[in-house]
């Protein structure tokens, strides 16, 4: 017998919780699905969040707690995030590019890599790589 899984959830740390969930949001199209508790009169000042595209969840959580806060991310806390990744399975890689160009995003075409995948590469506001993907 072996671990029945379907779905994963990763939680990524974030600097600042309303930056984060706009970009999940408003450029990738993720709907919030939930939150805690609200923090201030902003609705996206939260410590923790779900959000949700079809099939696909990703959690955010705040780094710090809100009376512990920088001023701005710690590198060392902060400099892995580079090499995280999150891919997307994504079956039309160039009608992504072109939602997110619409979307005022400066990013590179897609590139088919040697071994077979179209891929186009983003970051997000707290250094995590992001990559819509499909078999070439």
């Amino acid at each position: 017998m072996s671990i029945e899984v379907r779905d994963v959830a990763p939680l990524l740390q974030v600097f600042d919780m309303p930056t984060a969930i706009r970009f999940y949001r408003d450029v990738l199209d993720f709907k919030v699905t939930g939150s805690s508790p609200v923090l201030s009169n902003n609705p996206d000042d939260v410590n923790w969040a779900m959000l949700e595209l079809n099939h696909v969840t990703v959690m955010l959580n705040t780094a710090y707690e809100p009376e512990f806060r920088p001023a701005a991310p710690e590198a060392g806390r902060f400099s892995g995030h580079r090499d995280t990744c999150l891919y997307f399975s994504c079956p039309d890689v160039d009608a992504a590019y072109l939602y997110l160009l619409s979307k005022g995003l400066t990013i590179e075409p897609p590139k088919v890599v040697y071994y077979g995948m179209k891929q186009l590469y983003l970051t997000d506001p707290d250094g995590y790589r992001v990559c819509f993907q499909w078999t070439a």
